[in-house]
């Protein structure tokens, strides 16, 4: 019924800010810290159970177990477990799909801390008025939360609009909770708008076929060439940082071998941290705003196929045959990271699907170094890190690197990939009824 109306289940998500007492952020802290063990416990009864024994309802009666055996995983509620469970399954069905890496264990320090609520009736929302809702939280209680977009509750709230689900996470602001929304809307028409190619670098994070370009609005790069790691934090916020992270390490040297860490030192720590969490949202809202605006614009959004694991990868090498330039490699890794690129396409691939868009992937190899007037790769014409000059003696094409790049991404598109050179030979081969890239 709902195909013949041209409507379409959609789901989304939509994260708020949490008002809790200190006794309050100690027992979800509680929670977090039971959920993240709980995985550890999992994974180490999953490497000790034989390949035959391995099963769902063997984890299942393992983790009802272990609820029952040890104490300080009880406060985590048994919905939150089960949760667990299937997140870790899902971790090794996306091993072994080739999607992701195995699934190990979960630090204390570099995990993120976070609890699930899989069932959207335990959450008992309300609004109290203008700014502010009442969520449940399982063995917490009754929260407030800023209420900052209009959610499906009471008379609102059917089968088809609702909250099937929240997750609770930390970063260094503080608790935040992440409701899932599943809502019905009407199916977008097919996007009328251009194509676009868009090549991702450091220097220029998003260049467009058309000329245009998208950058943080912030000076990106240092004197010296090398990325600024604290871009998104403004030159009051920057000083602050550096002076906590000096007093961080002047009180790191008054503690003992194997001894606690300091509450003082946990407290600047803890600054450090809200810091670091102000400038990745900043990052993350100007990384919406732009993918939403592209979006909008273009029907059919053409990237490189990067595959950033490797891009990423350290330069040191081996003792045997030690890395060349290893520091540069290391500040261009830091400066790709934090980039973001992957994100960005995420974000990407759901937003034209919901303007009626396309986003599409081409292969990168090469993107960057063939000229986009005359096709050939001509070496030496990448003359700067910005600056493009076709060495072809026919051609002289001159213009900016990475405009040329985000060119070449789009006329792959266009021509179904045939250009990429076979063995690494700088061949151009051209179906026929395809116009000549002179022409283009």
């Amino acid at each position: 019924m709902n195909s013949e109306l041209g409507l379409v289940k959609r789901q989304f998500g939509h994260r708020a800010r949490l008002a809790l007492s200190p006794a309050e952020i100690r027992a979800m802290d509680d929670q977090a810290h039971a959920a993240r063990a709980m995985w550890n416990c999992l994974h180490a009864w999953w490497q000790m159970m034989p390949k035959g024994k391995r099963s769902l309802a063997a984890a299942d009666a393992a983790i009802r177990q272990a609820r029952k055996d040890i104490d300080f995983l009880a406060v985590l509620p048994a919905q939150a477990a089960q949760a667990v469970l299937k997140a870790y399954l899902q971790a090794w069905k996306n091993c072994w799909d080739g999607r992701a890496e195995e699934p190990n264990f979960k630090g204390r320090f570099r995990s993120v801390m976070s609890v699930d609520i899989p069932q959207g009736r335990d959450l008992q929302i309300k609004r109290v008025h203008r700014r502010w809702g009442m969520v449940n939280i399982p063995k917490v209680g009754r929260v407030r939360f800023r209420w900052t977009k209009d959610l499906p509750v009471g008379k609102q709230a059917n089968s088809d609009n609702r909250i099937t689900g929240a997750r609770l996470v930390r970063d260094g602001l503080g608790w935040h909770v992440a409701f899932r929304i599943t809502t019905l809307d009407r199916a977008p028409e097919p996007h009328p708008g251009p194509e676009v190619g868009i090549d991702m670098g450091v220097n220029i994070p998003m260049a467009l076929s058309d000329g245009n370009h998208h950058d943080h609005g912030r000076p990106p790069r240092l004197p010296d060439g090398t990325s600024d790691r604290d871009k998104w934090l403004n030159p009051d916020e920057k000083a602050k940082l550096l002076r906590l992270e000096r007093r961080a390490a002047h009180r790191k040297t008054f503690r003992k071998p194997k001894e606690k860490t300091s509450r003082r030192l946990h407290r600047t720590y803890d600054q450090i941290r809200a810091l670091r969490a102000k400038a990745t949202r900043r990052s993350t809202d100007w990384q919406h705003k732009t993918t939403t605006t592209l979006a909008h614009q273009y029907s059919v959004i053409v990237m490189e196929d990067l595959h950033i694991t490797n891009m990423t990868k350290s330069a040191k090498g081996t003792i045997e045959e030690p890395g060349t330039n290893v520091k540069q490699k290391s500040g261009l890794n830091r400066s790709s990271l934090q980039e973001a690129w992957g994100r960005t396409v995420t974000l990407l691939t759901y937003k034209t699907a919901r303007q009626g868009g396309t986003l599409v992937k081409v292969p990168a190899p090469y993107t960057s170094q063939r000229c986009s007037a005359c096709g050939f790769l001509t070496p030496g014409s990448r003359e700067t890190q910005a600056l493009f000059v076709c060495k072809n003696p026919d051609c002289g094409w001159t213009g900016n690197a990475d405009h040329n790049g985000a060119r070449n991404v789009l006329h792959l598109h266009r021509i179904g990939h045939v250009a990429i050179p076979a063995a690494g030979r700088a061949v151009v081969r051209r179906t026929r009824g395809v116009k000549p890239a002179t022409a283009r």
